[in-house]
């Protein structure tokens, strides 16, 4: 039995803030439904690769880069993992759960699930859900269908609930697979709900259309459409991969709404029981002012600090910031925008307390790691860096020229690009993270790299202290790394699932 632990408390005005649900399970992308990838658990050294696993049997490759988005695995409080598999070039998914101690599979299910219309194939992203009854996981199915079974048994029943109603379905499953499409991984609320997002493509009887989705423990659903979300009737779908974010207290959900492609788009928070809209801010370019891009290729999805707080990554309206784009940042009723990061290209920032980083002498609670890219293709020096960012602090920064999140320390890549170095001699291997776990207790942060390597970023001395090579590198959609309640680290390269730990399991 894996205990529990709160991992620190400390005080944002007169407000006392806590950072972390008490957790040690993995539960989906970024790790918790809040998005914060912080874990209270202490991570095994870096040593070696203790097995490892394919997540995708038919890779597409686009010449020496693999832009496919793998979605997150999950980790339950048993210490067993549940991965997404594509077993297909575009299709053939299934879900594995595998016992990490002796990497001996539990059970397997295949999903009907069909993306939807995409160019970089999106994420496949199932999630833990706390029952009555146990910790189940679900994941998407055809129809805008979920299924839920329990997480740890080799033999269980699966539910299958579609949102706007089974019967809805039932009476014509053809249709509904044609025209209904879940576009993002499922997030789950610690009181059973689940969140996701959905595109539709026609007419149907049940008259829904492209929006987020709501499934409760008892099986029914609920959904709001993104252009009543929006009160705009160009904004009409939910961002692609744009994982649903829950508040701290539980009863608002954050998702971000695209008028697609690379357009315009909003952040919306809405009611976590009815999905009724409560507020809403149009995304914008902190340098140009002009509207941000709220493009499909990414998969940034918001994030809400200890204090309440969303953070949300975009594109800026050109590429005057090296197609970096922008962390937006702003209060939890989104009627004030503060500081802004200066990046936010396919990133979900990870929430580091402030007592981790024992260097740092500002009064900010808390702090974000961030990617912190400059790419040598539009624009940039080719010098990519991960950083650690203050929220609350400015200054004013050297590629945008603008006030964005102090830097609070960066490190580049340890690689060099050979594509770049001809012209741009310092140019590295980019981070390729969307989301890095952050262990709280070990006071670091575990990243991955294009390079093929999972480094640890010690936050004591800001050291790449600790390496495991995985692969040789190859050029990949960005991946999330994750911590297990047994301090397993879990890293993605080249289209398998990478198990690190120091020791042996006794």
């Amino acid at each position: 039995m894996f205990l529990p632990v709160v991992i620190a408390f400390a005080t944002v005005g007169s407000a006392k803030v806590q950072f972390s649900a008490i957790r040690t399970s993995w539960d989906g992308q970024c790790g918790d439904a809040q998005h914060t990838a912080m874990s209270t658990v202490r991570s095994q050294h870096l040593e070696g690769v203790w097995w490892s696993t394919p997540i995708d049997l038919q890779p597409r490759y686009s010449g020496a880069s693999l832009l496919t988005h793998y979605g997150s695995p999950c980790i339950t409080l048993k210490n067993n993992l549940i991965i997404p598999v594509k077993q297909n070039l575009d299709s053939g998914f299934r879900v594995e759960a595998y016992e990490l101690k002796h990497h001996s599979q539990i059970w397997s299910a295949d999903t009907d699930y069909i993306m939807p219309p995409h160019s970089w194939t999106p994420s496949f992203g199932p999630c833990l859900v706390k029952y009555k009854t146990g910790q189940m996981v679900a994941w998407p199915m055809a129809g805008g269908r979920i299924a839920i079974r329990s997480a740890d048994s080799p033999s269980s029943s699966t539910t299958i609930v579609a949102f706007y109603g089974n019967s809805a379905y039932n009476a014509d499953p053809s249709l509904y697979n044609d025209v209904v499409r879940i576009s993002t991984p499922l997030t789950a609320s610690p009181n059973g709900n689940i969140y996701f997002g959905f595109q539709t493509s026609g007419a149907n009887p049940a008259g829904v259309r492209s929006g987020i989705a709501m499934v409760t423990p008892s099986g029914t659903g609920k959904w709001m459409a993104a252009d009543t979300a929006s009160g705009d009737g160009s904004v009409n779908k939910v961002r692609m991969n744009c994982d649903p974010a829950l508040s701290n207290r539980l009863d608002s959900v954050y998702i971000t709404l695209s008028s697609g492609g690379f357009g315009y788009g909003y952040l919306a928070k809405l009611n976590s029981s009815t999905l009724a809209p409560q507020a809403k801010v149009l995304l914008k370019d902190p340098k140009s002012g002009l509207n941000a891009r709220t493009e499909d290729l990414g998969t940034g999805c918001p994030m809400i600090g200890p204090d309440g707080d969303v953070f949300v990554g975009v594109l800026e309206n050109s590429s005057s910031n090296h197609s970096r784009g922008w962390m937006l940042h702003f209060n939890g009723d989104l009627s004030q925008t503060k500081i802004p990061g200066a990046f936010g290209w396919d990133d979900t920032p990870s929430v580091v307390p402030a007592s981790c980083v024992p260097n740092y002498t500002g009064s900010s609670p808390y702090l974000i790691c961030s990617k912190y890219n400059n790419y040598a293709s539009t624009g940039g020096d080719g010098v990519n860096k991960v950083a650690l960012l203050d929220p609350f602090v400015s200054a004013t920064e050297a590629v945008s020229g603008i006030p964005t999140m102090k830097e609070v320390a960066v490190v580049a890549g340890p690689t060099p690009d050979p594509e770049f170095l001809s012209t741009f001699p310092n140019a590295v291997r980019e981070w390729c993270v969307n989301t890095s776990a952050v262990d709280v207790p070990g006071k670091s942060v575990i990243l991955n790299c294009e390079d093929g390597v999972v480094y640890r970023w010690n936050l004591v001395n800001f050291t790449l202290s600790e390496s495991v090579r995985l692969t040789d590198g190859i050029g990949e959609a960005y991946t999330s790394t994750v911590i297990g309640p047994g301090g397993d680290i879990l890293a993605i390269s080249n289209a398998r699932l990478y198990i690190v730990r120091g020791a042996p399991y006794h």
